[in-house]
């Protein structure tokens, strides 16, 4: 059609789904939505040529079914007129994933207007405006994608055997951990993957052979604190930089030979030969013409070098003031460092992946060609050097002391410059470190699967995640009217910690829990009961479903798609089941020795 719009080419069977965006979260959700839960989805794009909107236009479902295409809106604004016409009123669900928090809540706003009791999910980096958000529009989820990746990013920096923290709510924490770091009394709930296989096994059916575990934690890790020179000491280091103190150096160097010389040629005593040396050179001794011609030529020397240090070292020092200065100012790396992590890209995700690796006690420099990154205000607040340049430059990475780091973690949204800043960065720190040196742990953010594939055998870039991979099947769940907890990243793999009530009349009630989990693609972890929201991790194996109970679960994309419709309550549910009374154990009553026992009337 000319104005890019395309109808569907069937009759929809059900109800249908509108995603608002062209980012790559909403690339990411259509297909979730159309591939993992079968739904019907119209997609309203600001154009067919900007960001992601040709891959979303184009879009071909895994079962190669035309029907099964999402419909396409192209609109350069979400007025009310353009929602109603892609059927916001008719939709099970809108999601509002555009790159902009202020036009998602507006377009939000518009929605409820039109639909009181349409599900909203809206995407927002702004989490004060998200809980107003979600308290004033009613049934909405408000999601970050950046805040969901955020700790894939920050585990893969940390390494392997670094546990990742999950809150279940209720002050019920979990945590994925290596095996091989626990000891004997840990509580393993179960097994997540063998994280030591190139493609790791998700949720294996041999629990025992998995290295990756979910653990139940008792109490948090409290992070490292910081450790920070002194302020006499940075600022002392910021004003005697390099060119002062070869200067200096230089001096001193020249002073001690006068010194030694004079000693020599009149047998004076050291401390009377330095006393004659700063006196000469700083234009306050007299000539001597019975002097040898050895002391002559010292005291012209050391006259033409006192002319000349006077106004040398006052450039230089102030110099090295202006310098110190403006590194302040402008917050930038003042203080040598060892052992930190760069992060390039100060964007959503560089701001969060910034915020969770200052609160974990690393040292973070953080690079962004651009000084209005979102990131760079929050950095400088958390007292972070902030350089401003090009990260493919390796001046740039070189300042920011990539020779000595521990880890690299590149965050830009683009692709090809992420790999050009990790390639640059490895490079400089390998001539830095040689070949016996530190291996440099390199943490990339790619989006085409297939990229990072080639990137990995090619490179050697082992450590590469997407954020809209991460993200996307929590925001489809949320459409569906369920929460995901968190998600546990394996590799470029993602597992969902969610929390499934078990609807009224579904297909699960009246179930056993061990019946629920599936090896390779849902587990069972623990369930809360209608009491207070108690938590059992126990399972019981023969105490069946009620509709009162709400499953926690780790699952895989597929795995959640398959059991979140299994939850659903029933359009006409049965009367819920009366709960069997409790049986108190007769105890027959024995009289006493002492007394009679009791006549019975006939």
């Amino acid at each position: 059609m000319s104005d890019g719009t395309r109808q569907p080419t069937a009759e929809p069977s059900g109800p249908r789904f509108l995603v608002c965006g062209d980012s790559s979260l909403a690339r990411r959700l259509v297909a979730e939505l159309v591939d993992r839960y079968g739904v019907e989805v119209t997609v309203v794009l600001p154009s067919l040529t900007e960001n992601h909107a040709p891959d979303i236009a184009e879009y071909q479902p895994e079962s190669g079914e035309p029907a099964r295409r999402p419909e396409i809106l192209v609109a350069r604004r979400l007025t009310a007129e353009v929602l109603e016409r892609a059927g916001a009123r008719q939709a099970a669900a809108v999601a509002l994933v555009g790159p902009d928090d202020v036009t998602n809540v507006d377009a939000a706003m518009i929605v409820r207007e039109l639909d009181p009791d349409v599900r909203l999910v809206v995407r927002l980096f702004n989490p004060v405006l998200g809980a107003g958000v979600a308290s004033m529009l009613g049934d909405c989820a408000v999601l970050s994608g950046s805040e969901i990746a955020a700790p894939a990013f920050v585990a893969a920096t940390l390494g392997d055997d670094s546990p990742t923290q999950l809150d279940l709510g209720d002050d019920e924490r979990v945590r994925a951990a290596n095996r091989r770091t626990l000891d004997a009394t840990a509580d393993i709930v179960c097994a997540l993957a063998d994280a030591e296989c190139p493609d790791p096994v998700t949720l294996p059916a041999d629990e025992e052979g998995a290295e990756l575990v979910l653990v139940r934690a008792y109490g948090r890790r409290r992070p490292e604190p910081l450790r920070r020179r002194s302020r006499l000491l940075r600022t002392t280091g910021l004003i005697f930089g390099r060119n002062l103190r070869l200067a200096l150096g230089a001096t001193v160097a020249l002073f001690a030979v006068a010194a030694a010389v004079l000693t020599y040629a009149r047998g004076v005593a050291p401390a009377e030969a330095v006393y004659l040396v700063l006196l000469t050179a700083l234009g306050g001794a007299d000539a001597d013409p019975a002097a040898g011609a050895v002391e002559k030529v010292t005291a012209v020397s050391l006259a033409i070098a006192g002319i000349a240090l006077v106004p040398t070292v006052t450039a230089l020092v102030v110099d090295a003031l202006v310098h110190a200065r403006l590194k302040v100012a402008a917050g930038g790396l003042t203080d040598p460092v060892a052992g930190h992590v760069i992060v390039v890209g100060l964007g959503n995700i560089g701001t969060r992946v910034l915020h969770e690796l200052h609160a974990s006690g690393l040292t973070v420099v953080a690079v962004d060609r651009v000084e209005s990154a979102r990131g760079v205000a929050a950095a400088r607040e958390l007292g972070i050097p902030v350089l401003i340049g090009d990260a493919t430059s390796p001046e740039t990475l070189r300042a920011a002391s990539v020779q000595t780091c521990r880890a690299l973690v590149v965050l830009t949204a683009d692709d090809v410059t992420n790999l050009e800043t990790a390639l640059v960065g490895r490079s400089a720190h390998r001539a830095a470190a040689g070949q016996t040196g530190a291996h440099l742990r390199v943490v990339l953010r790619l989006f085409d699967d297939g990229f990072a594939q080639r990137v990995q055998r090619t490179f050697g870039l082992t450590r590469s995640r997407s954020v809209s991979y991460l993200a996307a099947p929590a925001f489809a769940a949320s459409m569906m009217g369920r929460e995901v907890i968190d998600t546990i990243s394996v590799g470029r793999r993602v597992l969902l910690v969610a929390e499934l009530p078990v609807g009224a009349g579904s297909a699960v009630e009246g179930r056993y829990c061990p019946d629920l989990s599936v090896p390779g693609r849902v587990r069972v972890i623990a369930m809360r009961t209608g009491r207070a929201g108690q938590t059992i991790w126990s399972l019981p194996d023969r105490r069946p479903l009620v509709r009162t109970d709400r499953l926690i679960v780790v699952a895989t994309r597929a795995g959640l798609a398959e059991l979140l419709p299994r939850t659903v309550p029933s359009a006409d549910p049965p009367p819920a089941p009366e709960a069997s009374p409790l049986r108190l154990l007769a105890v027959p009553v024995r009289p006493r020795p002492d007394r009679p026992e009791p006549e019975r009337s006939p």
